[in-house]
């Protein structure tokens, strides 16, 4: 017997409703598909990114798309103060609790 779909098409069996989620490097390629996953299968996400413009763009596109539950944050996590000002907002934000934790930062410099 198949499960039901929700209206965005979701298999009801997949729901992450109430679960958090920090998902670092949430702006560009996989991390982007992963925040849009997560908050599309009912998740509170937050990202972070290096780059402002880039992070303020993709907030106002996902709230766009209907994704209000997705917040982020500035953070170079090769800074040993911004992981901590991250991780003590993202434990403010979602009160103490982290279920879900893509770490998706990695640089290819040359």
């Amino acid at each position: 017997m198949m499960a039901k779909a929700d209206i965005n098409g979701k298999d009801r069996r997949w729901s992450l409703h109430g679960m958090t989620a920090l998902v670092t490097g949430g702006t560009k390629g996989l991390g982007h598909a992963i925040v849009e996953e997560l908050a599309g299968l009912g998740a509170i996400v937050h990202t972070c990114s290096r780059n402002e413009g880039q992070l303020n763009d993709c907030l106002s596109q996902w709230k766009m798309k209907g994704f209000h539950q997705i917040t982020g944050s500035v953070c170079d996590l090769v800074s040993r103060a911004q992981r901590h000002e991250l991780i003590n907002e993202v434990s403010s934000q979602f009160n103490g609790k982290l279920n879900i934790l893509i770490n998706n930062v990695g640089t290819a410099e040359v």
